[in-house]
């Protein structure tokens, strides 16, 4: 009898401690303490936000609960604003005093609401190459990240050859490459005219370089994995098989594909773009089998004002660890949560 209560009593304890790691959060708690290695750490993954006066309410609960957690740095994955609202100066400059009110480092990549989208007549008709060039100098300026704290960045500008891609960038932290690459969403910019073609042309070749810099480096340096964030949703990483030069993500998709080939180490690609949250693996190898050292992760966006935290722990032998962050509504949205596709 003391057998069976003793056996009922470990049961519910292993079925609360994985609750404990797989449902959501609604206050600043660090994850599940599972035996974690003393080398872990964890991180915050946020995207798609704000769009509107009711997120930018929400966003501020945000940037509160994640600036209570213990986290290493923040990545925001792009589109800080929505595609209809206006691409000025003094946007850029509010949305830059956000991201400085988080007390941890903040890297930010593009997103293409801030610039691919601005000729839109919602978003004042700008010209998305010029906002472009504005976004670089607001945003990627000197050698460290935004936020409060700050930690350094290497920059593809580095190489006189890149010189114009300062937002391309890659850290360590905790034996991880971590790496930003500048692929957006709307066909990244390919496909509106020759202008902004021949844009998204030499960016392209800057970022095959970059993706291809980011593993050499992890093999060279023995990293333990490496994350890789960018902005756009790759069209699930489903490249069409017919007019594919008209698709702006071929050639990364290929790219990444050939480089998951020689790389057992785990890999995270963590994008935004398409506003819905997920972890899966998408890619599968030559023979059909799906690559399993490969996770997509998307995070929140528009109009959930949500994060996820990512923790990295080398004892864990997929290394990172996921999980939902979810706050509470704010009055303004009705006690309401939405999760959609674009």
């Amino acid at each position: 009898m003391k057998f069976k209560k003793l056996l009922g009593a470990l049961v519910l304890f292993c079925l609360f401690a994985l609750s404990a790691t797989f449902f959501s959060s609604t206050s600043a708690q660090p994850p599940f303490q599972n035996n974690r290695d003393s080398r872990s750490f964890d991180f915050a993954l946020i995207g798609d936000l704000p769009y509107d006066a009711r997120q930018e309410e929400e966003y501020q609960n945000l940037i509160k609960d994640i600036n209570q957690s213990w986290v290493r740095f923040i990545i925001h994955d792009g589109d800080f604003k929505s595609g209809s609202s206006l691409c000025s100066n003094e946007f850029f400059l509010q949305r830059s005093q956000l991201f400085q009110q988080f007390r941890y480092p903040v890297v930010y990549v593009f997103g293409d609401n801030e610039w691919t989208d601005c000729h839109r007549p919602a978003a004042g008709e700008y010209d998305p190459i010029e906002r472009l060039a504005k976004l670089r100098e607001l945003f990627t300026q000197g050698d460290r990240s935004l936020g409060q704290r700050t930690i350094e960045l290497e920059r593809q500008s580095d190489n006189p050859e890149f010189s114009k891609f300062r937002e391309n960038v890659y850290w360590t932290a905790g034996n991880v490459l971590f790496v930003g690459i500048h692929v957006v969403g709307s066909n990244n910019n390919l496909g509106r005219n020759a202008e902004n073609d021949a844009e998204y042309a030499e960016r392209n070749a800057a970022n095959l370089v970059w993706l291809k810099k980011a593993f050499a480096l992890a093999k060279a340096n023995k990293n333990l994995g490496l994350v890789i964030t960018i902005h756009a949703n790759p069209d699930d990483f489903d490249v069409p098989p017919t007019n594919a030069e008209q698709n702006g993500f071929r050639d990364f998709v290929n790219a990444l594909q050939a480089e998951l080939q020689d790389y057992s180490k785990p890999v995270m690609l963590v994008h935004g773009d398409s506003h819905y949250f997920r972890i899966d693996k998408p890619l599968n190898n030559p023979s059909g089998t799906v690559v399993t050292n490969f996770t997509r992760v998307e995070t929140f966006g528009s109009p959930n004002v949500h994060w996820l935290r990512v923790t990295v722990d080398p004892s864990n032998p997929n290394l990172f660890e996921v999980n939902q962050e979810i706050l509470p509504p704010s009055p303004q949205s009705g006690g309401r949560s939405y999760n959609y596709k674009r």
